[in-house]
């Protein structure tokens, strides 16, 4: 069974694992070739180095290590405590502060330990609309921030698509919110972190920026820094900062007790040690020199990439991108976000279907797509590679608004050809 398994990738050292499990690791060798000639473009995706990976597949998953470095439920500690500790060194190190923790598995956990420590059942919580590009766990109905608290939404301002600051401090001063969340999942320029803490210091209130997106940038210098003027930073280790799927969540001292005792044990056990052995791994690779020209390098593909949309009509949200990315308002093209995304996915670009502030249609097939340029960057594609995307990328609407299928895949063809000049880590 073993000699029937297609392999379309280079071997490596998994492929002598290929007899215990063929049906799996044929999926594993298939999910590689799918990101090796597709050229992603999810925001929230990006390639981890072999050093990352290496880290994350390494002995220290066989451990159990509940509790914290120096204070652990479990004996035979000696070598996670180091580990953890040089992670949560990195971290203050690589973002400038006094506290990290790198134990939440995830970024929606992260933020429910924020909501844990700092604050009681019902209380006001101020984010950014879904739809506008806010997230799940800053208070939206459907998720339990949304259940247990208050939410009070904020929104972009309908001309200009972002966030208007009157608006945002006018609400807050009615609402008088306990907390306050900046950042989002959908927002494609600069988010001020010293005017929401003016607004926040005036109304009382705790501010928390959920940088998940753009901490790459952050980190690279590519984005204006949270650190200083927010109360909690919280964040995933992957996106832009190229590492595994984890999070992190960076404290101001007054608050850092309390969070470490949300995440554990308010909501956690053991934590994932060879997670955060790869987050160690990624947050030095992020302190060094090419990461800063990669975290840059992913702005500039942005803002050529919409650049280059704008000039074939298309409507972005905003108008552009600050950052790393670009979200696409399709009504103008008659066309829907999902069959969109459907599309660009048989042609060999990967994105998601969105929603756009104020949209007619459904979430689940909303009027926009939302790219991103980190995962391109990564593979050494620059200003040149991003014309010819949004070029493939104009096609395959325009086929699928006239119905023209073959065009997808004259576009296909093209997209796995170009793919191939630009391998992955």
């Amino acid at each position: 069974m073993h000699e029937k398994i297609t392999r379309t990738h280079q071997p490596d050292a998994m492929d002598e694992f290929f007899p215990q499990d063929p049906e799996v690791f044929q999926l594993i060798n298939d999910e590689t070739d799918r990101q090796s000639t597709k050229i992603r473009l999810i925001a929230s995706e990006n390639y981890v180095s072999r050093a990352v990976r290496f880290a994350e597949s390494s002995v220290f998953m066989n451990k159990y290590s509940e509790g914290y470095p120096g204070k652990r439920y479990y004996e035979g500690q000696q070598f996670t405590d180091r580990l953890e500790a040089l992670a949560q060194k990195r971290a203050m190190s690589l973002f400038g502060t006094t506290h990290a923790n790198v134990q939440p598995y995830s970024g929606s956990p992260a933020n429910l330990a924020i909501y844990l420590a700092l604050l009681g059942p019902g209380d006001k919580v101020m984010g950014l609309s879904l739809p506008h590009g806010g997230h799940l766990t800053h208070g939206w109905s459907v998720s339990v921030t949304g259940k247990w608290f208050q939410s009070v939404p904020y929104y972009v301002n309908p001309s200009t698509g972002r966030v208007d600051l009157d608006e945002v401090r006018t609400i807050a001063l009615r609402e008088r919110p306990k907390l306050i969340f900046c950042g989002g999942t959908a927002i494609p320029r600069q988010i001020d972190f010293p005017g929401f803490a003016t607004i926040a210091k005036e109304v009382g209130a705790l501010l928390v920026a959920d940088i998940a997106h753009i901490a790459g940038l952050v980190a690279g210098g590519a984005h204006p820094s949270p650190v200083g003027h927010v109360d909690v930073v919280s964040t995933t280790t992957h996106k832009t900062l190229r590492g595994p799927r984890g999070a992190m969540l960076l404290a101001s001292p007054e608050y850092a007790d309390k969070i470490d005792r949300a995440v554990f044990p308010g909501l956690q056990g053991g934590p994932h040690m060879h997670t955060i052995g790869a987050i160690a791994v990624a947050l030095h690779e992020a302190d060094q020199p090419s990461f800063k020209r990669y975290a840059h390098q992913i702005v500039k593909n942005a803002s050529v990439l919409a650049e280059s949309l704008l000039e074939r009509g298309f409507n972005l949200v905003s108008g552009g991108t600050d950052n790393h990315l670009i979200l696409i308002d399709l009504q103008n093209r008659q066309v829907g976000g999902k069959a969109v995304a459907g599309a660009l996915d048989e042609a060999g670009l990967v994105c998601n279907y969105n929603t756009v502030p104020n949209d007619p249609r459904k979430p689940r097939d909303p009027s926009g797509i939302r790219l991103g340029t980190a995962a391109a960057t990564t593979r050494g594609m620059t200003e040149t590679e991003m014309r010819l995307i949004a070029g493939w990328i104009d096609t395959v609407v325009s086929a699928v608004a006239s119905g023209d299928h073959g065009s997808i895949g004259t576009v296909k063809q093209a997209v796995t050809s170009f793919a191939r000049e630009f391998p992955v880590p």
